[in-house]
């Protein structure tokens, strides 16, 4: 069994210390990892009960799934070379007395992921508020590790970006410009590195359907969007990954995959509690939504294990 310490790996220097040897910069074939989102312990009984503004009193339901999550993740073969949850890891907000109980079980449901399976986390608008703080923000490193940082695994560029601050950093604008300043810096870097892709991962999609779709809750402003997507494609960025929406949604326009996945927890739409099986090749991105049950039966389909051979 893993131990918090090495569970919960921290990101330091905007690069994550367990995926960051000089040698997974170089592309050595095939492999998948596994994308999911919204454990958001608590808003299961919030939104049966109609309360969805409070930091929900129990979470037994989603403590349950996300251990069913982590049982499916850990009989996959081949086996998975991390496994990233992108945001609204809790329902409590910053300084809900729900909150610390929330993370603690969470952490806890997670221990059991095989220890060769890193685990990589985004902030999400439950983990560090519908407008962030800088205080927020550090309460979530403290806990979570950065909110935005990059890594390398078998030749492709992974970056995870705090969404919140593109939505409303509007407190914090310093780590607002901070970000934005990396990002860019980033997709220079990439540019000359040889990556073999550019994969993204933020809570907040950049749109749901459509990049021309009109602002909404769960998608990112239309002139926030429509700035990134032009950086994104001009640097050749092949994927976005993003959750908040708790239903699967998302398209490819001009090269560009949005991927908006549904939730480990609490659903909003008639998909199942479920994760997302993502195979990298030399020339594709491709994923594939399971349920739980459905990847704990019977694991990933045939066609993708035949990529991964």
């Amino acid at each position: 069994m893993a131990t918090n310490e090495d569970l919960f790996l921290r990101a330091r220097g905007r690069t994550f210390t367990g995926l960051t040897e000089d040698e997974q910069k170089d592309w050595n074939g095939p492999f998948c990892f596994i994308q999911a989102a919204d454990p958001q312990l608590g808003l299961m009984k919030s939104w049966r009960v109609g309360d969805c503004d409070g930091g929900g009193d129990e979470w037994e339901d989603e403590v349950q799934l996300t251990g069913q999550a982590v049982e499916a993740v850990n009989k996959l073969r081949p086996r998975p070379r991390f496994m990233v949850l992108c945001g609204d890891l809790v329902h409590a907000m910053p300084g809900n007395e729900y909150r610390e109980a929330q993370e603690r079980d969470l952490k806890e449901a997670l221990k059991g992921i095989d220890q060769d399976i890193p685990l990589v986390f985004v902030s999400g608008n439950h983990d560090l508020g519908n407008t962030p703080t800088p205080q927020t923000v550090e309460l979530y490193r403290q806990r979570w590790g950065d909110d935005y940082f990059s890594f390398w695994v078998g030749g492709v560029l992974f970056l995870v970006l705090n969404s919140q601050l593109f939505f409303d950093g509007s407190a914090c604008p310093e780590l607002k410009d901070s970000q934005e300043a990396w990002l860019e810096e980033q997709l220079q870097s990439a540019a000359q590195a040889s990556c073999r892709h550019i994969v993204v991962f933020q809570h907040i999609p950049l749109y749901l359907h459509s990049p021309d779709e009109e602002d909404d809750y769960f998608n990112l402003q239309r002139v926030v969007r429509e700035r990134l997507i032009q950086q994104f494609r001009q640097a050749g960025v092949k994927a976005v990954f993003s959750g908040h929406y708790h239903r699967n949604a998302g398209g490819l326009h001009n090269g560009l995959d949005m991927v908006v996945s549904s939730a480990i927890g609490c659903q909003l739409g008639t998909d199942a509690h479920g994760m997302r099986v993502v195979v990298v090749t030399e020339d594709q991105v491709v994923h594939r939504y399971y349920s739980l049950d459905q990847l704990n039966e019977n694991g990933m389909d045939e066609d993708l294990k035949k990529l991964l051979a």
